[in-house]
């Protein structure tokens, strides 16, 4: 009887075992830890993982010639679900889905022409025009920035919808535009980023938007350092126009090295909350330099395609998230309500009503 019981189990957590879902997830450059953009896919899945009981694989490549490999290996191992996280995974999923039409594949941020593939896209054109528009409502000097990773036509949907959005808030306003660089590289150069940083408060830009990645720690860093703009420093035909700020609790090292006639510098982060990531003194009572950040929903899109595969609901194709479906959006909390009014967020709402209903058509280029 002992032995019959034995077997039992045994079969029992082999059974278990055989429907546990497995889940490949391949990354970009950066790698799943970049407080951007791999790190909210990185996030869905760990919610995913949590809440079905299912086992997550990553694969971080060293080198972009390697993702192919580790695609390939999720495969060949008979993975349920492969997520390619990012456009440069395009070619590799692509390559591998078609090789293993029996097997389920996701792609975040191009579209594969595999019917195994549901790509998912997102019109990030949408949550940078509400961005822009915060920074439009606030800019002290009335120029502000946008710093682009590499250089390719998702990136430009950024920049459209930001600089759409701030001349939208303030026809006057301008926006001075750079990006890190022309290939993957332009991910993970924090130190590029930095230099273009120096160079646009260099033109009088005091709130600046970084949609580069890992690259994005370079401008939180030189905000870290400067700060502030200071009166003494504003290039020719720049002048401050308002101060928003003056009335928000400043740290005392803020107040040390930003005295006299100065403003603050503001940073927007991107793809996942990072808001947190400025500030600098460890207070959210005072003074935050992160004014908001653009929302991309990475980690919603990714839990939805693994809640698919689970309920046996995978459909390949695109899968398209906007404002409409809460895929992109802007972040308000602790961090930084202080910094944007409750009749900023009502009249910032009133704008995203707009979109969502079409009366406002944002552009992509």
């Amino acid at each position: 009887m002992k032995k019959i019981l034995t077997v039992a189990l045994a079969l029992a957590t082999t059974v278990a075992s055989a429907q546990t879902l497995r889940v490949g997830m391949a990354y970009d450059a950066g790698g799943k830890a970049d407080k951007s953009f791999n790190q909210s896919a990185y996030e869905g899945s760990q919610r995913a993982a949590k809440a079905f009981g299912l086992q997550v694989k990553d694969f971080e490549p060293s080198d972009p010639s390697q993702i192919i490999q580790g695609v390939r290996s999720f495969a060949k191992e008979g993975f349920d679900l492969t997520v390619g996280v990012g456009f440069a995974n395009n070619a590799s999923i692509s390559q591998v889905a078609k090789e293993n039409p029996d097997l389920f594949f996701g792609l975040v941020d191009d579209v594969s022409p595999e019917k195994n593939v549901a790509s998912l896209v997102f019109n990030e054109e949408q949550g940078s025009y509400l961005v822009g528009y915060l920074a439009g409502m606030n800019s002290s000097t009335g120029v502000v920035g946008f710093i682009g990773g590499m250089d390719i036509p998702l990136i430009h949907k950024f920049q459209a919808g930001y600089t759409a959005g701030v001349k939208a808030a303030n026809p006057k306003a301008v926006v001075v535009a750079q990006y890190v660089g022309t290939t993957p590289d332009a991910w993970n150069n924090p130190g590029k980023a930095k230099e273009i940083a120096a160079s646009m408060r260099g033109r009088g830009a005091d709130i600046v938007f970084a949609a580069a990645g890992g690259s994005g720690g370079g401008l939180i860093d030189y905000i870290k350092q400067t700060q502030c703009l200071k009166a003494s420093q504003l290039p020719k035909g720049v002048t401050f126009k308002s101060n928003a700020f003056a009335s928000v609790k400043k740290s005392a090292s803020y107040q040390k090295a930003c005295a006299g006639n100065t403003r603050p510098m503001f940073f927007i982060g991107v793809d996942s909350n990072q808001n947190y990531l400025g500030d600098f003194d460890k207070n959210p009572a005072t003074m935050n330099h992160g004014l908001t950040s653009m929302l991309k929903r990475v980690d919603n899109a990714v839990y939805a395609l693994i809640r698919d595969v689970k309920d046996d609901k995978f459909k390949g194709g695109e899968r398209r998230f906007g404002l409409k479906e809460g895929g992109v959006g802007y972040a308000v909390d602790q961090y930084n309500k202080a910094l944007i009014p409750s009749g900023q967020v009502v009249r910032l709402e009133g704008v995203k009503a707009k979109i969502i209903s079409g009366s406002i058509k944002v552009p992509t280029k």
